[in-house]
């Protein structure tokens, strides 16, 4: 087949899995599973029916035992468009989710990415919301959703953290690999949020929205990608440049090697209108991305 490999479940600690979707491009997300005996917390769904049907075959090949929590760690639609799959699950995310979920609605083909075939999929938003936090167990193991305080990723990012196994499902606070995408939420916000909140929490093991399971010490690889956005946005901004503009003309160095490297336009107009206080437009900030790439649709292998 062309585009990346299908998903597939590593168990990353006792009970503990990963379901991992190369090549966690746009719209291929990471999501996991926790099992107990008597039932599964799921973290977050898939953008595609295809997707979350191989997601929950994965789990069903693990146990018998039903889903009987889903966590969405946070609203966008790779990771929440597969809700509807889950009808016997409590979908619990943070309160903001719900409203920007409903907004958002489902993923359609529009132009921005190439065609898709999203599925029969049906908008489920969440239930049970929470403000902080929160715990879910399996059996008697305790499962903390945790909101890091500020707008990071997203507005409702929220993380599972597993102590007894230090495991991290860290939502899209983290990439590994591929580019990091800041045009919903804050960049300084995901920097604050990295080093005072991910690093403290002391994870050895950590499931990140899109990538490959990793270590703490990716954290650090993200943050030297914001800070570098920071650093030319500054530069960009005292020339009077655009982000288009100053995208074009920018070298990204090492990061040129990660997937989805149109995205320093949309975090760049993060940025400008963040240190300017004027409302960011997503729109123009997507149709700059996809002149960046020539013109043509940004590539979706979901």
């Amino acid at each position: 087949m062309s585009g990346p490999r299908p998903g597939r479940a590593e168990e990353i600690s006792d009970g503990v899995h990963a379901f991992v979707q190369p090549d966690g491009s746009w719209m291929i997300n990471n999501s996991g599973f926790v099992v107990g005996r008597s039932g599964v917390v799921c973290i977050d769904a898939c953008a595609t029916e295809r997707r979350t049907r191989e997601l929950l075959a994965a789990i069903g090949e693990v146990t018998s035992a039903p889903v009987r929590t889903l966590v969405n760690t946070h609203h966008h639609p790779d990771h929440t468009a597969g809700n509807g799959f889950f009808p016997n699950a409590t979908i619990v995310a943070h309160e903001r989710a719900r409203a920007e979920m409903s907004a958002l609605g489902l993923p359609a083909n529009d132009g921005i990415w190439s065609e898709v075939d999203y599925g029969d999929l049906e908008l489920q938003l969440p239930f049970l919301t929470f403000t902080d936090r929160i715990s879910v167990w399996a059996d008697d193991l305790r499962c903390e959703l945790i909101h890091p305080g500020r707008p990071a990723h997203t507005s409702n990012d929220v993380v599972v953290w597993i102590p007894e196994h230090s495991v991290l499902f860290a939502g899209d606070l983290v990439f590994h690999g591929g580019t990091p995408f800041l045009l919903s939420g804050s960049v300084r916000g995901s920097i604050e949020v990295l080093e005072n909140f991910l690093k403290p929490l002391g994870a050895a093991t950590i499931v990140p929205g899109h990538g490959p399971v990793c270590g703490p010490e990716v954290i650090d690889e993200v943050l030297d990608y914001l800070r570098f956005v920071l650093d030319v946005a500054a530069r960009g901004r005292e020339a009077g440049l655009s982000p288009l503009e100053l995208a074009r003309e920018t070298d990204l160095g090492r990061f040129a090697e990660w997937t989805d490297v149109e995205r320093i336009v949309g975090n760049l107009h993060s940025v400008y209108a963040e240190e300017s206080g004027q409302p960011l437009n997503p729109g123009a900030a997507f149709r700059d991305m996809v002149a960046y790439n020539g013109g043509r649709p940004l590539t979706c292998w979901a």
